[in-house]
Protein backbone atom coordinates (compact mmCIF):
# COMPACT_ATOMS: atom_id res chain seq x y z
CA UNK A 1 0.00 0.00 0.00
CA UNK A 2 1.34 3.44 -1.21
CA UNK A 3 1.82 6.25 1.38
CA UNK A 4 -0.96 8.18 -0.05
CA UNK A 5 -3.65 5.11 0.33
CA UNK A 6 -2.53 4.67 3.75
CA UNK A 7 -3.41 8.68 4.44
CA UNK A 8 -6.69 8.41 2.93
CA UNK A 9 -7.11 5.25 5.21
CA UNK A 10 -6.26 7.22 7.77
CA UNK A 11 -8.69 10.49 7.03
CA UNK A 12 -11.41 8.20 6.50
CA UNK A 13 -11.31 6.66 9.84
CA UNK A 14 -11.48 9.58 11.14
CA UNK A 15 -15.12 10.72 10.21
CA UNK A 16 -16.15 8.11 12.46
CA UNK A 17 -16.11 10.86 14.99
CA UNK A 18 -18.11 13.67 14.06
CA UNK A 19 -20.43 11.19 11.97
CA UNK A 20 -21.10 8.96 15.43
CA UNK A 21 -21.45 12.36 17.17
CA UNK A 22 -24.26 13.46 14.71
CA UNK A 23 -26.26 9.88 14.37
CA UNK A 24 -26.03 10.60 18.49
CA UNK A 25 -27.38 13.88 18.59
CA UNK A 26 -30.04 13.41 16.11
CA UNK A 27 -31.44 10.27 17.66
CA UNK A 28 -31.12 11.22 21.43
CA UNK A 29 -31.17 14.49 21.29
CA UNK A 30 -33.88 15.75 19.36
CA UNK A 31 -36.01 13.23 17.04
CA UNK A 32 -36.24 12.74 13.54
CA UNK A 33 -39.76 14.34 13.09
CA UNK A 34 -38.37 17.26 14.86
CA UNK A 35 -35.28 17.41 12.49
CA UNK A 36 -37.20 17.10 9.45
CA UNK A 37 -39.60 19.96 10.60
CA UNK A 38 -36.88 21.84 10.72
CA UNK A 39 -35.44 21.17 7.38
CA UNK A 40 -38.82 21.84 5.87
CA UNK A 41 -38.77 24.93 7.89
CA UNK A 42 -35.78 26.25 6.73
CA UNK A 43 -36.61 25.45 2.79
CA UNK A 44 -40.20 27.34 3.48
CA UNK A 45 -37.81 30.42 4.55
CA UNK A 46 -35.27 29.98 1.98
CA UNK A 47 -38.21 29.95 -0.61
CA UNK A 48 -39.93 33.33 1.18
CA UNK A 49 -36.35 34.72 0.90
CA UNK A 50 -37.03 34.87 -2.59
CA UNK A 51 -40.14 36.01 -2.51
CA UNK A 52 -38.96 38.99 -0.67
CA UNK A 53 -36.36 39.41 -3.73
CA UNK A 54 -38.91 39.53 -6.31
CA UNK A 55 -41.27 41.86 -4.22
CA UNK A 56 -38.81 44.31 -3.87
CA UNK A 57 -38.72 43.95 -7.30
CA UNK A 58 -42.38 44.20 -8.40
CA UNK A 59 -42.10 47.66 -6.25
CA UNK A 60 -39.29 48.78 -8.73
CA UNK A 61 -41.61 48.00 -11.75
CA UNK A 62 -44.71 50.14 -9.79
CA UNK A 63 -42.15 52.94 -9.43
CA UNK A 64 -40.64 52.85 -13.28
CA UNK A 65 -44.31 52.68 -14.53
CA UNK A 66 -45.37 55.58 -13.02
CA UNK A 67 -41.84 57.42 -13.48
CA UNK A 68 -40.98 57.83 -10.15
CA UNK A 69 -37.63 56.00 -10.84
CA UNK A 70 -36.33 55.58 -14.29
CA UNK A 71 -33.34 52.92 -15.78
CA UNK A 72 -34.07 50.27 -13.43
CA UNK A 73 -36.16 47.72 -15.29
CA UNK A 74 -37.10 49.53 -18.81
CA UNK A 75 -36.08 46.36 -20.46
CA UNK A 76 -38.21 44.29 -18.79
CA UNK A 77 -40.90 46.83 -18.87
CA UNK A 78 -40.39 46.13 -22.97
CA UNK A 79 -39.97 42.67 -23.31
CA UNK A 80 -42.34 41.24 -20.14
CA UNK A 81 -45.66 40.07 -20.91
CA UNK A 82 -48.10 42.68 -21.66
CA UNK A 83 -50.03 42.43 -18.78
CA UNK A 84 -47.37 44.11 -16.67
CA UNK A 85 -48.08 47.43 -18.28
CA UNK A 86 -52.22 47.52 -17.57
CA UNK A 87 -53.62 48.78 -15.03
CA UNK A 88 -54.46 45.66 -13.34
CA UNK A 89 -50.68 44.62 -13.63
CA UNK A 90 -49.88 48.19 -12.07
CA UNK A 91 -51.18 47.80 -8.71
CA UNK A 92 -50.90 43.63 -8.58
CA UNK A 93 -46.52 45.46 -8.28
CA UNK A 94 -47.65 47.83 -6.02
CA UNK A 95 -49.28 44.72 -3.70
CA UNK A 96 -46.52 42.21 -4.41
CA UNK A 97 -44.17 45.14 -3.43
CA UNK A 98 -45.97 46.39 -0.17
CA UNK A 99 -48.16 43.98 1.37
CA UNK A 100 -46.66 40.70 0.44
CA UNK A 101 -43.39 41.86 1.31
CA UNK A 102 -44.29 42.74 4.87
CA UNK A 103 -46.18 39.72 5.20
CA UNK A 104 -42.80 37.55 3.86
CA UNK A 105 -40.62 39.29 6.61
CA UNK A 106 -43.05 38.36 8.98
CA UNK A 107 -43.65 34.45 8.23
CA UNK A 108 -40.16 34.51 8.04
CA UNK A 109 -39.04 36.13 11.25
CA UNK A 110 -41.68 33.29 13.04
CA UNK A 111 -39.96 30.50 11.16
CA UNK A 112 -37.10 31.70 12.82
CA UNK A 113 -38.09 32.31 16.40
CA UNK A 114 -40.14 29.12 16.20
CA UNK A 115 -43.34 31.06 16.60
CA UNK A 116 -46.90 30.17 14.45
CA UNK A 117 -47.08 31.48 10.97
CA UNK A 118 -50.38 30.16 10.45
CA UNK A 119 -52.72 33.22 10.49
CA UNK A 120 -50.50 35.48 8.25
CA UNK A 121 -50.08 32.14 6.31
CA UNK A 122 -53.54 32.04 5.64
CA UNK A 123 -54.00 35.81 4.76
CA UNK A 124 -51.33 35.34 2.13
CA UNK A 125 -52.65 32.39 0.86
CA UNK A 126 -55.84 34.04 0.34
CA UNK A 127 -54.05 37.20 -1.48
CA UNK A 128 -52.14 35.06 -3.58
CA UNK A 129 -54.49 32.57 -5.17
CA UNK A 130 -56.84 35.52 -5.60
CA UNK A 131 -53.82 36.94 -7.64
CA UNK A 132 -53.02 34.41 -9.44
CA UNK A 133 -56.51 32.74 -10.44
CA UNK A 134 -56.99 36.47 -12.06
CA UNK A 135 -54.04 36.72 -13.75
CA UNK A 136 -54.01 32.81 -15.49
CA UNK A 137 -57.48 33.28 -16.40
CA UNK A 138 -57.36 37.01 -17.53
CA UNK A 139 -54.89 36.08 -19.43
CA UNK A 140 -56.45 33.21 -21.28
CA UNK A 141 -59.44 35.06 -22.12
CA UNK A 142 -58.39 38.61 -22.07
CA UNK A 143 -56.82 40.79 -25.34
CA UNK A 144 -53.78 39.65 -24.02
CA UNK A 145 -54.65 36.00 -24.71
CA UNK A 146 -51.92 35.47 -27.66
CA UNK A 147 -49.30 37.61 -26.44
CA UNK A 148 -47.88 34.23 -24.33
CA UNK A 149 -44.20 34.93 -23.77
CA UNK A 150 -41.38 31.97 -21.94
CA UNK A 151 -41.50 34.84 -19.02
CA UNK A 152 -45.20 33.52 -18.38
CA UNK A 153 -43.41 29.90 -17.94
CA UNK A 154 -41.32 31.31 -15.37
CA UNK A 155 -43.91 32.99 -13.56
CA UNK A 156 -46.12 29.53 -13.55
CA UNK A 157 -43.18 27.89 -12.00
CA UNK A 158 -43.27 30.82 -9.31
CA UNK A 159 -47.37 29.90 -9.03
CA UNK A 160 -46.34 25.89 -8.24
CA UNK A 161 -43.96 26.09 -5.80
CA UNK A 162 -46.04 29.36 -4.17
CA UNK A 163 -48.73 25.77 -3.87
CA UNK A 164 -46.43 23.72 -2.99
CA UNK A 165 -45.86 26.68 0.24
CA UNK A 166 -50.33 26.99 0.50
CA UNK A 167 -50.21 23.82 1.58
CA UNK A 168 -47.05 23.82 4.54
CA UNK A 169 -49.37 26.78 5.47
CA UNK A 170 -52.24 24.92 5.74
CA UNK A 171 -50.43 21.95 7.50
CA UNK A 172 -49.58 24.28 10.95
CA UNK A 173 -51.11 23.36 13.82
CA UNK A 174 -53.63 26.09 14.98
CA UNK A 175 -52.87 27.93 18.00
CA UNK A 176 -56.37 28.89 19.30
CA UNK A 177 -57.59 27.95 22.93
CA UNK A 178 -60.10 29.26 25.17
CA UNK A 179 -61.10 27.96 28.49
CA UNK A 180 -64.12 25.94 29.09
CA UNK A 181 -66.60 28.63 31.11
CA UNK A 182 -65.65 31.42 27.87
CA UNK A 183 -66.85 28.81 25.39
CA UNK A 184 -69.92 27.90 27.54
CA UNK A 185 -70.70 31.63 28.48
CA UNK A 186 -70.05 32.89 24.80
CA UNK A 187 -72.22 30.06 23.07
CA UNK A 188 -75.21 30.89 25.76
CA UNK A 189 -75.58 34.69 24.03
CA UNK A 190 -78.23 35.22 21.39
CA UNK A 191 -77.39 37.26 18.60
CA UNK A 192 -79.20 40.21 20.14
CA UNK A 193 -76.69 40.26 22.67
CA UNK A 194 -74.02 39.84 19.90
CA UNK A 195 -74.61 43.34 18.70
CA UNK A 196 -71.42 43.58 16.50
CA UNK A 197 -72.48 40.05 15.28
CA UNK A 198 -75.85 41.39 14.12
CA UNK A 199 -74.10 43.90 12.63
CA UNK A 200 -71.60 41.31 10.42
CA UNK A 201 -74.64 39.22 9.37
CA UNK A 202 -76.59 42.35 8.08
CA UNK A 203 -73.26 43.29 5.85
CA UNK A 204 -72.86 40.05 4.77
CA UNK A 205 -76.23 39.77 3.11
CA UNK A 206 -75.37 43.25 1.70
CA UNK A 207 -72.11 41.86 0.85
CA UNK A 208 -73.95 38.76 -0.98
CA UNK A 209 -75.90 41.17 -3.04
CA UNK A 210 -73.45 43.40 -3.88
CA UNK A 211 -71.32 40.20 -5.38
CA UNK A 212 -73.89 38.71 -6.96
CA UNK A 213 -75.27 41.86 -9.08
CA UNK A 214 -71.49 42.61 -10.43
CA UNK A 215 -71.07 39.48 -11.27
CA UNK A 216 -74.53 39.56 -13.26
CA UNK A 217 -73.04 42.97 -14.87
CA UNK A 218 -70.13 41.79 -16.30
CA UNK A 219 -72.16 38.90 -17.62
CA UNK A 220 -73.89 41.31 -19.62
CA UNK A 221 -76.96 41.31 -17.87
CA UNK A 222 -80.02 43.02 -20.03
CA UNK A 223 -81.24 45.10 -16.89
CA UNK A 224 -81.46 48.26 -16.73
CA UNK A 225 -79.82 48.97 -13.60
CA UNK A 226 -76.96 46.78 -14.63
CA UNK A 227 -76.70 49.25 -17.61
CA UNK A 228 -76.97 52.13 -14.90
CA UNK A 229 -74.17 50.93 -12.78
CA UNK A 230 -72.07 50.56 -15.31
CA UNK A 231 -72.15 53.64 -17.06
CA UNK A 232 -72.29 55.96 -13.88
CA UNK A 233 -70.15 54.05 -11.97
CA UNK A 234 -68.09 51.03 -13.00
CA UNK A 235 -67.08 51.54 -16.41
CA UNK A 236 -64.15 49.30 -15.73
CA UNK A 237 -65.79 46.30 -15.38
CA UNK A 238 -66.00 46.70 -19.04
CA UNK A 239 -62.35 46.60 -19.93
CA UNK A 240 -60.84 44.35 -22.69
CA UNK A 241 -58.36 42.95 -20.49
CA UNK A 242 -60.95 41.00 -18.94
CA UNK A 243 -59.12 40.82 -15.55
CA UNK A 244 -62.15 42.95 -13.84
CA UNK A 245 -64.69 40.38 -15.65
CA UNK A 246 -62.70 37.35 -14.18
CA UNK A 247 -62.48 38.49 -10.52
CA UNK A 248 -66.25 39.46 -10.40
CA UNK A 249 -66.98 35.94 -11.65
CA UNK A 250 -64.58 34.75 -8.92
CA UNK A 251 -66.68 37.07 -6.52
CA UNK A 252 -69.80 35.46 -6.84
CA UNK A 253 -68.94 31.96 -7.84
CA UNK A 254 -66.44 31.87 -4.40
CA UNK A 255 -67.52 34.26 -2.24
CA UNK A 256 -70.91 34.41 -2.82
CA UNK A 257 -71.11 30.73 -1.01
CA UNK A 258 -68.79 32.26 1.42
CA UNK A 259 -71.14 34.77 3.09
CA UNK A 260 -73.98 32.29 3.23
CA UNK A 261 -71.55 29.71 4.90
CA UNK A 262 -70.52 32.84 6.91
CA UNK A 263 -73.90 33.64 7.84
CA UNK A 264 -74.33 30.00 8.95
CA UNK A 265 -71.07 30.26 11.71
CA UNK A 266 -72.14 33.23 12.84
CA UNK A 267 -75.12 32.14 14.29
CA UNK A 268 -74.43 28.53 14.86
CA UNK A 269 -71.57 28.16 17.61
CA UNK A 270 -68.97 25.54 17.18
CA UNK A 271 -67.94 26.09 13.60
CA UNK A 272 -64.23 25.75 14.35
CA UNK A 273 -63.51 26.32 10.35
CA UNK A 274 -64.60 29.78 10.85
CA UNK A 275 -61.40 31.75 11.88
CA UNK A 276 -59.73 30.15 9.42
CA UNK A 277 -62.21 30.79 6.48
CA UNK A 278 -62.54 34.18 7.34
CA UNK A 279 -58.52 34.79 7.34
CA UNK A 280 -58.52 33.36 3.87
CA UNK A 281 -61.40 34.91 2.53
CA UNK A 282 -60.41 38.56 4.22
CA UNK A 283 -56.94 38.32 2.87
CA UNK A 284 -58.58 36.98 -0.91
CA UNK A 285 -61.35 40.34 -1.15
CA UNK A 286 -57.85 43.12 -0.13
CA UNK A 287 -56.16 42.03 -2.97
CA UNK A 288 -59.12 41.95 -5.19
CA UNK A 289 -60.12 44.87 -4.04
CA UNK A 290 -57.16 47.06 -4.05
CA UNK A 291 -56.45 46.14 -7.74
CA UNK A 292 -59.97 46.80 -8.64
CA UNK A 293 -60.18 50.03 -6.68
CA UNK A 294 -56.51 51.73 -8.38
CA UNK A 295 -56.84 50.59 -11.87
CA UNK A 296 -60.67 51.67 -12.06
CA UNK A 297 -59.00 55.10 -11.60
CA UNK A 298 -55.84 54.44 -12.79
CA UNK A 299 -54.40 56.63 -15.78
CA UNK A 300 -53.45 53.91 -17.64
CA UNK A 301 -57.06 52.46 -18.18
CA UNK A 302 -58.77 54.24 -21.05
CA UNK A 303 -60.40 57.36 -20.20
CA UNK A 304 -63.73 55.28 -21.46
CA UNK A 305 -63.45 52.61 -18.61
CA UNK A 306 -62.64 54.86 -15.67
CA UNK A 307 -64.74 55.98 -12.73
CA UNK A 308 -66.89 59.32 -13.72
CA UNK A 309 -65.28 62.56 -11.29
CA UNK A 310 -68.62 62.54 -9.96
CA UNK A 311 -69.32 59.19 -8.84
CA UNK A 312 -65.81 58.54 -7.50
CA UNK A 313 -67.21 59.54 -3.83
CA UNK A 314 -70.25 56.76 -4.20
CA UNK A 315 -67.62 54.63 -6.07
CA UNK A 316 -64.97 54.63 -3.08
CA UNK A 317 -67.38 54.47 0.01
CA UNK A 318 -68.97 51.11 -1.32
CA UNK A 319 -66.04 49.47 -2.46
CA UNK A 320 -63.54 50.83 0.40
CA UNK A 321 -66.56 49.35 3.22
CA UNK A 322 -66.48 46.00 0.93
CA UNK A 323 -62.93 45.47 1.48
CA UNK A 324 -62.98 46.71 5.02
CA UNK A 325 -65.75 45.10 6.92
CA UNK A 326 -64.19 41.73 5.96
CA UNK A 327 -60.97 42.65 7.66
CA UNK A 328 -62.86 43.73 10.52
CA UNK A 329 -64.51 40.21 10.24
CA UNK A 330 -61.37 38.25 10.76
CA UNK A 331 -60.21 40.10 13.70
CA UNK A 332 -63.09 39.46 15.71
CA UNK A 333 -62.99 35.76 14.55
CA UNK A 334 -59.35 35.62 15.12
CA UNK A 335 -59.09 37.44 18.14
CA UNK A 336 -62.12 36.49 20.27
CA UNK A 337 -62.28 32.58 18.96
CA UNK A 338 -64.59 31.20 21.83
CA UNK A 339 -67.83 31.19 20.11
CA UNK A 340 -66.35 29.22 17.40
CA UNK A 341 -64.55 26.69 19.50
CA UNK A 342 -66.20 23.56 20.68
CA UNK A 343 -66.17 22.52 24.58
CA UNK A 344 -63.79 20.21 25.79
CA UNK A 345 -64.25 20.23 29.64
CA UNK A 346 -61.43 19.05 31.36
CA UNK A 347 -61.28 15.60 32.89
CA UNK A 348 -61.55 15.31 35.91
CA UNK A 349 -58.54 13.90 38.09
CA UNK A 350 -59.61 12.09 41.39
Amino acid sequence: MSASAGTGVFVLSLMSIPICYLFNSLIYSNSCVTQLKKIKSMHLSAVYAVYTFLSVVNLIIGLEQDNIIDGFVTFYLKEADPHINTAHGHMISYWDGCVHYLIYLLMIAAITWGDSYRAIGLYWVGSFLMRAIVYILGNAVGKYGTHVSPLFLLHMLYISVSVWACFRTFSQPSTRDAQFPSIQEAERKCLLHRPLDLLFIIYLILAFAFCVFRGLVVLDCSSKWCQVYTQQYEPYLKDPSAYPKVQMLLSMLYSGPYYIITLYGLMVPGCEWMPDLTLVHSGALAQAQFTHIGASLHTRTPFSYRVPADSQPVFLLVNVLYALVPQALCYRCCSRPAFFLRPMPEKKTE
